[in-house]
């Protein structure tokens, strides 16, 4: 069974169909690439997918549940967790503070914890700082933990965002443009946190233009165009598909 399936999605805005009929399954343990030229409709079928836009039509199923118009928070609950293509941090807290936030969809106390300080909310606030500074040593941000976000790098920045997204504990883990405005290097690196991120059996859904880096880590492609899926397989075939290549990826002579 697939763990994410998307089945005939729709979504208009006004005369603008942005999604038209989209179907594809992820499956866990995957890292699946979604592509397409720009306005294609991509970061529209991510927003869907997590709660920040409500489909027209069609369904989207999570490990065998129906999450299509679901809260934001109550998705994130559930266990998918995403970046943004632009960068949304908090800037003036430190870096150790922006990881903290993605903890709180996983704790409990409440108010009255909170108020009186009891011994279930102090647990909860020791194992959140915990899980927080593993994830910025996985990410290599450990010793910037008291640092303002805005201080950072941006490619650091960028890394900080996956951090908070992991600090919420996700199955599935969407990465809108994770190398937008990355060097070389960085890039390189972000490959490898990729599949690292995959190891730990969290499935990676993305976005990006980098088509280097789309070859290098993705084991399938989705490619859609004015909202229309045009093609889905291994990244092989999707780079000898005329369709493809004719929409988006380009021959030798558009050089």
């Amino acid at each position: 069974m697939s763990l994410l399936r998307l089945q005939n999605l729709t979504k208009k805005f006004g005369g603008l169909t942005a999604v038209d009929d989209v179907s594809f399954d992820t499956y866990q343990g995957e890292i699946v690439g979604l592509i397409g030229p720009n306005g294609a409709g991509k970061t529209t079928v991510f927003n869907l997918i997590t709660g920040n836009y409500k489909p027209n039509s069609g369904d989207i199923v999570f490990d065998g549940r129906s999450i299509a118009g679901m809260p934001t928070h109550t998705i994130v609950s559930l266990g998918i967790a995403r970046t943004f293509q632009t960068i949304r941090l908090f800037q003036q807290l430190s870096v150790l503070e922006n990881a903290l936030a993605g903890c709180h969809c996983r704790m409990h106390s409440g108010i009255f914890g909170g108020m009186f300080h009891t011994p279930a909310q102090k647990r909860e606030e020791r194992e959140a700082l915990e899980l927080a500074m593993a994830e910025l040593t996985f990410l290599g941000l450990d010793k910037q933990a008291d640092l303002a976000a805005n201080s950072l790098s941006y490619g650091n920045q960028r890394l900080l965002e996956i951090a908070r997204a992991l600090t919420t504990k996700p199955r599935l883990l969407i990465l809108d443009e994770p190398a937008g405005g990355m060097n070389e290097q960085e890039t390189a690196a972000l490959v490898q946190l990729i599949r690292k991120i995959r190891e730990r059996g969290i499935t990676v859904l993305l976005i990006e233009h980098d088509m280097g880096l789309v070859m290098e880590v993705c084991e399938k492609l989705v490619v859609i165009e004015y909202g229309i899926k045009i093609a889905e397989g291994a990244p092989a075939e999707i780079k000898e598909n005329p369709r493809v290549i004719e929409a988006y990826l380009g021959t030798q002579d558009d050089e």
